[in-house]
Order: C-alpha cells, then sequence, then structure tokens
C-alpha cells in the first residue's frame, strides 16, 4: 500500500490517543506504521532530503496540526496527550479529519493564517494531486511561498516550546545574547556575553551596548513565560520605571508569551523607546537570524535571465 498522507493519520492519530495516555512520538509512528501494515521498505523511505523516513514526517505534521487545532495537547518535547475537544470530536464518530474538518476551529485558523486551502506544509512530505494544485486560485510560485510560510510556522511554535522547556533559566538568556549579536548589538559574542549579566535592579534583567563602541546603551528584561500566561502592563511599568532609575531612554523587553493590550499601550505611550519583542516575533527573529535553527536543504527558485536572451 502507499504511504498515507498526512491528513489520512490524523484520525488514526488521534484515536490511538483516546485512550488518555501521554503517548512519545517516536511509539506512535511505530504503532501506526503497524496497525497500517507498512511494509519496510515504506518505513525507510526517504525524503528528497535524505535526512528523514517520509511516514515519519507525515505522522509528525499530523500531530502538529491537531495540536494546533486543540485536539491534543504537547505535554513535554516529543509527548502529547488527547485534550478534551478532541474527545469530542472522537464521540462524533467522524469518518475523517482532515484540515477541512479543523477550520471550525478558531486556534487551527489562527495558526494557518492567509494559507490557501489545499495548500500543504512541504511539498516532499505531502505530495499533492495536480488536479488539487490547478483547482486552487494562487499562482504555483504563491502556493510555494504559502507553503513555507506554514513550514515557518510550525517551527516557529516549536522554538518557543523548545525554550519553555529549557531547565536553566540561563539558557533564554544565553539565546537573547545570541540573538542580540546577530541583530548587529553588541560587538563580539564574548563582549555581549560580559554586557548582559544580571545588574541587581529591579526590573533589568541586563544591559547591551548598542554599537561596537558602547556609546549608546539597550536596556533589557527577559521573561521566559508559558504561551498562554501573558506579559500585563505592571511588568512593564516596572520596566520603565527602572529605565527612569538608570537615565536610560531605550529598552526591549523579551517574552515566550505575548503581551496584553493594556501593555502594549502603555509602552507605546510612554516617552522612552520601548520595544517589545513576544514569542512569536522572537521565534521569527531567530529563524531569520538562524539561533536555534539550521538548513536542511536548499531550494534555488529560478526565472528567465532576461540580459541573457537578444532582444526581438
Amino acid at each position: 500500500m502507499a504511504i498515507p498522507d498526512y491528513q489520512s493519520l490524523m484520525l488514526p492519530l488521534l484515536k490511538l490517543a483516546g485512550d488518555d495516555n501521554e503517548h512519545r512520538m517516536s511509539d506512535v509512528v511505530d504503532t501506526l506504521a503497524s496497525q497500517l501494515k507498512l511494509t519496510e521498505a515504506e518505513r525507510e523511505e526517504l525524503l528528497p532530503s535524505g535526512k528523514q523516513p517520509v511516514f515519519n514526517g507525515r505522522v509528525h505534521w499530523a500531530k502538529t496540526y491537531l495540536v494546533k487545532a486543540k485536539l491534543l495537547v504537547a505535554t513535554r518535547r516529543a509527548h502529547f496527550k488527547i485534550s478534551e475537544r478532541g474527545r469530542s470530536v472522537l464521540a462524533e464518530h467522524v469518518e475523517r479529519i482532515d484540515k477541512k474538518l479543523l477550520t471550525r476551529f478558531d486556534e487551527f485558523n489562527a495558526f494557518v493564517g492567509t494559507v490557501p486551502t489545499g495548500v500543504t506544509p512541504s511539498p516532499d512530505i505531502v505530495p499533492k494531486a495536480a488536479e488539487e494544485i490547478a483547482a486552487s486560485e494562487s499562482t504555483p510560485d504563491e502556493l510555494l511561498r504559502a507553503t513555507i510560510k506554514e513550514v515557518e510556522s510550525a517551527l516557529a511554535a516549536e522554538l518557543i516550546a523548545r525554550i519553555c522547556a529549557a531547565p536553566s533559566p540561563a539558557f533564554f538568556e544565553r539565546l537573547v545574547v545570541e540573538l542580540l549579536v546577530k541583530m548587529g548589538y553588541g560587538g563580539s559574542r564574548a563582549d555581549a556575553g560580559r554586557a548582559i549579566g544580571k545588574t541587581g535592579d529591579g526590573g533589568i534583567d541586563g544591559v547591551i551596548d548598542q554599537d561596537q563602541l558602547g556609546l549608546d546603551r539597550i536596556y533589557l528584561q527577559a521573561k521566559k513565560y508559558d504561551p498562554d500566561n501573558p506579559v500585563g502592563e505592571p511588568d512593564i511599568q516596572k520596566f520603565c520605571g527602572s529605565l527612569g532609575a538608570k537615565k536610560a531612554a531605550k529598552g526591549v523587553f523579551l517574552t515566550t508569551s505575548y503581551f496584553t493590550k493594556p501593555a502594549v499601550a502603555f509602552a507605546e505611550h510612554h516617552p522612552y523607546k520601548n520595544v517589545l519583542i513576544d514569542g512569536e516575533l522572537l521565534a521569527r527573529l531567530m529563524i531569520r537570524h538562524s539561533v536555534g535553527v539550521r538548513v536542511v536543504e536548499t531550494m534555488h527558485y529560478k526565472t528567465i535571465d532576461d540580459a541573457y536572451f537578444p532582444e526581438e
């Protein structure tokens, strides 16, 4: 039999989690492969990158989508269990779970954003039928960009989960240093590391030079919060008060969660220049500046070089 596409794996995966136990991804991959009676050759078939089996990748994407729709809950790294919403969907005795069904949940729609229906996380993980692509109103290059955007959305969510799961508080501080250096602040990695140590001041976690000569400084606050635990206005007020005590005019507040509307409004109207970096932006910056991520495969998108051909 052919390896099932990732959407066809959603219902079997949710049913497997229906026992209310915590499950490990590696065990789930083996169990589903056995249930589907996949051959050894099908289990070992690799993606074009040669770094991951096709089946493993598809199970991973099925789990990612179910987590984003809140049918599954990620309990810890590579582990998950069913949610109350997931149990409700199973109780409906649906014949199939796919992206169309998941669009009934606002959390899933927020995750995929403006990605058109029919666009898949990765063309090599989930091949699409030619007629499905042809039916889309998007052009091929738009489909390609939408696919990359969806892959990066999942990667960003995984980055924040990994940061929050890190047991050492110092890890987040080192990550912030690495990111700021990659963005051009703080001079060398060693200089930035010395500059960002704990200051002992309430509301300020560190200081980093905006330029290599140290003519201007940026004061930092880094909060590793659970993604569902927002940073409120009192936190920003305390940070701004600390900036005033240091006679500083610039501050950056980073968090793995998000800021409440009153917190954002306070920062925007405060006389000091405050930049708020929430978990979503933090992950995007990490991806853009290659912090905590690596390139798996490089694809070249080419077009005609008009200068090569003679004019008609």
